[in-house]
């Protein structure tokens, strides 16, 4: 994940424990997270990689045994779902992201979405300086100025009109780009339900991502690496080993995912892959 998952527990005044992720969806080896919970443990937060999930029902069971709450951090699954079920709406709190690259973008921010009347109140009064009615100026704690701009909010509502397309337009460019790349030996999807994952990036599995970027880069189109596995960086850097984050972060390359891609775009992108393939 990124690292604003676990600044965001720091933040809170809480550590974060890490766990290693599944090969197959990069999310939380759910054996590891049993293991991991101890009388400290209030919380499990899941993070859905590009549209994917850990077994949630196993999840919310193991969650339910040690009466933990469940944190989504949905940022990258708007519009996914695990068994017909959105992804973001399993646990206590799901977090969506509006930043600039996601499916819809609002240009920074994004959205809480929670069942319990208690939570919800807690976060408006969190977000608009620890008051639950924006025309009264008695606050009942201390909070944080982190509400929407009226521009930002009209810009939300104009893009979820749009959002329908932009998700099954993200599952026809990952069917496009897996068409055209099905017969390169050296280039891996993991595996997407594309009834029930609906991906942010086109994201592939490379022997060497840092090489093919460079090239690709070299025919003018960009390419991002997967994010580094956070018990590496500088904040969160210890003696823990996590092997299946490290493949992950040293083999994972997101390729050009905007839905203004044509598929004749996207045609040209593989070919220009099929091409470092056959010089390397």
């Amino acid at each position: 994940t990124m690292v604003a998952s676990p600044n965001a527990v720091l933040m809170a005044g809480a550590r974060p424990v890490f766990v290693d992720i599944e090969r197959e969806n990069l999310c939380l080896n759910l054996e590891e997270v049993v293991g991991r919970i101890t009388k400290k443990t209030k919380a499990i937060m899941s993070v859905p990689i590009n549209g994917r999930s850990p077994d949630m029902e196993r999840l919310m069971a193991i969650a339910r045994e040690h009466k933990l709450f469940i944190l989504e951090d949905a940022a990258q699954a708007l519009g996914s779902r695990y068994k017909g079920k959105h992804l973001g709406t399993f646990g206590d709190i799901g977090s969506f992201s509006f930043s600039t690259p996601k499916v819809i973008t609002t240009g920074q921010g994004g959205a809480l979405v929670t069942n319990s009347k208690q939570l919800s109140d807690k976060i408006i009064r969190i977000k608009d300086f620890g008051r639950i009615d924006r025309n009264s100026q008695d606050h009942d704690e201390i909070g944080f100025n982190f509400k929407f701009t009226d521009i930002q909010a009209a810009l939300g509502i104009a893009q979820m009109k749009k959002l329908k397309w932009r998700l099954r337009r993200k599952k026809e460019m990952y069917g496009v780009y897996q068409d055209c790349l099905k017969n390169v030996a050296q280039v891996k999807f993991l595996p997407t339900d594309l009834t029930q994952t609906s991906p942010w990036f086109i994201d592939i599995v490379v022997d060497d991502p840092i090489k093919l970027s460079h090239y690709l880069k070299s025919k003018n189109i960009g390419t991002r690496l997967f994010y580094p596995a956070v018990h590496t960086t500088k904040p969160y850097k210890g003696q823990e080993k996590f092997p299946n984050s490290l493949w992950a972060a040293a083999h994972g390359l997101w390729l050009p995912s905007s839905t203004f891609l044509a598929d004749s775009d996207i045609i040209s992108i593989c070919q220009r892959i099929k091409e470092f393939y056959e010089k390397n």
